[in-house]
């Protein structure tokens, strides 16, 4: 496939972690025997990535102090400055003419034992501008559901349980991907499906069935912390 890049979006806010995200970003909260970003640049190095793109805001300068050049993990890392939110996707806008073959896009607040060259491989047997990383995640819904048409029931369920198959926030990019972006402003993921199933445009998907771990709150980030540290060696 060539040298591969990727792009790590570290310029949200993440209110929904307060009081932790007050004094440091997602990408830094501390999982294991490092911090989530660690955990991503180790599993893009391991792929075959040879540079980052991390957009910032913020929390920029720690996240720079951290991160540095990237030697640590054998990768050359660039900081994009996000000065007003773009979205999930808006971001990539400024990198249009960088972003020449395969990349990935990750989120950095992803906890996930996923193997990025997997998805390389899978997304080499298909010709699609896209390969989205998707988990299965399970609604418990904790009411009795009454399914009705015309004020009469025909169904009832207790507590029922539906299962979804849901993004996890990490991508397999080709540069054919602008075409369905606006040149300039805010676009996000949900947009872009939409642009690209309207469209009628090959969107692959790559189911991971292993650990997944979205850190949007504390109660997140706790399990994430659990996970990692029952990976850790010498743990069972």
């Amino acid at each position: 496939m060539g040298d591969l890049k990727a792009v790590i979006q570290a310029g949200g806010r993440g209110t929904r972690l307060a009081p932790y995200s007050t004094v440091l970003p997602k990408a830094l909260m501390p999982i294991g025997e490092g911090t989530v970003i660690d955990h991503l640049l180790e599993q893009m190095s391991d792929a075959g990535v040879k540079s980052v793109f991390i957009t910032v805001s913020r929390f920029g300068p720690l996240i720079r102090s951290y991160c540095g050049d990237g030697d640590r993990w054998g990768l050359d890392i660039e900081y994009v400055t996000e000065d007003e939110p773009l979205g999930t996707i808006g971001p990539l806008n400024g990198l249009r003419d960088r972003l020449d073959g395969p990349f990935f896009v990750s989120n950095s607040d992803v906890f996930t034992d996923l193997a990025l060259g997997d998805v390389v491989a899978a997304h080499e047997v298909h010709s699609a501008p896209i390969t989205v990383v998707t988990t299965r995640q399970r609604v418990d819904i904790a009411y009795g559901v009454l399914d009705h048409t015309a004020g009469r029931a025909f169904a009832f369920r207790e507590k029922p349980t539906q299962e979804f198959s849901v993004s996890t926030g990490i991508y397999l990019m080709e540069p054919s991907i602008f075409d369905y972006l606006p040149e300039s402003g805010p676009f996000g993921f949900d947009e872009l499906m939409l642009a690209m199933l309207g469209d009628d445009a090959h969107v692959n998907v790559y189911d991971h069935g292993g650990t997944w771990v979205d850190i949007g709150r504390i109660d997140d980030l706790r399990r994430a912390q659990e996970q990692a540290a029952q990976q850790l060696p010498g743990r069972s």
